[in-house]
């Protein structure tokens, strides 16, 4: 069999640490699906294909076929090998999973500055109930991603005469070259982050970093490590459960959307200070903001 990994291996540096694992993912499944009906992976049929595509959808979200649909076109690609996934017959299979299951998509509930103001409120005085402070009311106020809040380092933090922050958001989802966007902080922020800064002291550029007996540790977090803060603010702070499994890493980038358009912002304004290069994304996350508006 042709070895489909090293030829995913000539993807690395062009593609985020992400994107690299859900290929690999993908590609592994499709793989695992072709030996279990007997068949030869690649080059692919337009019918096993098909198939393929339709046997996922009885089990998997429309969006993760979609997926697995572009990484057997890139291997395909990568292996020098005819690309079948353009054909019409293909197109139609998709859609026949996509008409099945017409999943609309999940939001994370948005996680506004008076849910802010609870979670802060209920972070223990401990090394990590300042990182969490910090690293919440920065979120917050920068409405960064997960991935984009544990990249942030030292270098990207900039005191300004005011006491707030400049940060420096080097690199995102939408910005895979790297030009990089600032942001600003409040005051208040910038002096919780400050705070753990003189704790963590000099043992990592990383901003947050791991915590263990006590002591920093010099790497970076886990993107998922900023969900864990978030459902944990919450329980903390006492919400439901429903409303503790609704939160999620990503809600300090939907409430503070949420809040700017309460607040009289434009859509062109919101996006510009959050990154956003879809308004049809953006557009999810102020749906519900829209509605507590004109309910009001």
């Amino acid at each position: 069999m042709l070895d489909w990994s090293k030829a995913l291996e000539t993807l690395d540096g062009a593609y985020s640490d992400a994107t690299m694992r859900a290929y690999h993912c993908d590609v592994q499944a499709y793989v695992n699906w072709c030996a279990e009906e007997r068949f030869d992976p690649f080059p692919a049929s337009i019918e096993q294909v098909c198939a393929f595509l339709e046997d996922e959808g009885r089990h998997r979200a429309p969006s993760t076929v979609r997926r697995r649909l572009y990484a057997i076109r890139k291997i395909h690609r990568l292996l020098g090998l005819a690309d079948p996934t353009h054909d019409e017959a293909i197109n139609l299979a998709y859609r026949r999973v996509r008409r099945a299951k017409p999943i609309r998509p999940q939001q994370a509930r948005g996680l506004t500055a008076a849910h802010l103001e609870r979670f802060l409120a209920v972070q223990p005085k401990t090394p990590w109930g300042m990182r969490n402070s910090a690293m919440l009311s920065l979120g917050y106020e920068l409405m960064t991603r997960r991935s984009e809040l544990v990249a942030l380092r030292d270098e990207d933090i900039t005191l300004r005469g005011d006491g707030t922050l400049r940060v420096l958001i080097r690199r995102s989802k939408a910005d895979q070259e790297g030009q990089g966007r600032v942001a600003f902080t409040s005051v208040d922020t910038a002096q919780r982050v400050l705070d753990w800064q003189a704790w963590r002291g000099a043992c990592t550029r990383w901003l947050f970093c791991p915590i263990y007996r006590e002591r920093p540790v010099d790497r970076s977090l886990s993107d998922t490590t900023v969900k864990t803060v978030v459902k944990t603010a919450a329980k903390q702070a006492g919400y439901p459960a429903e409303d503790v499994r609704a939160f999620s890493g990503h809600s300090m980038r939907v409430g503070a959307a949420q809040d700017l358009l309460r607040k009289g912002f434009d859509t062109a304004a919101i996006m510009r200070a959050g990154g956003w290069k879809s308004v049809n994304v953006l557009a999810r996350y102020l749906e519900y903001a829209e509605q507590n508006v004109w309910e009001a």
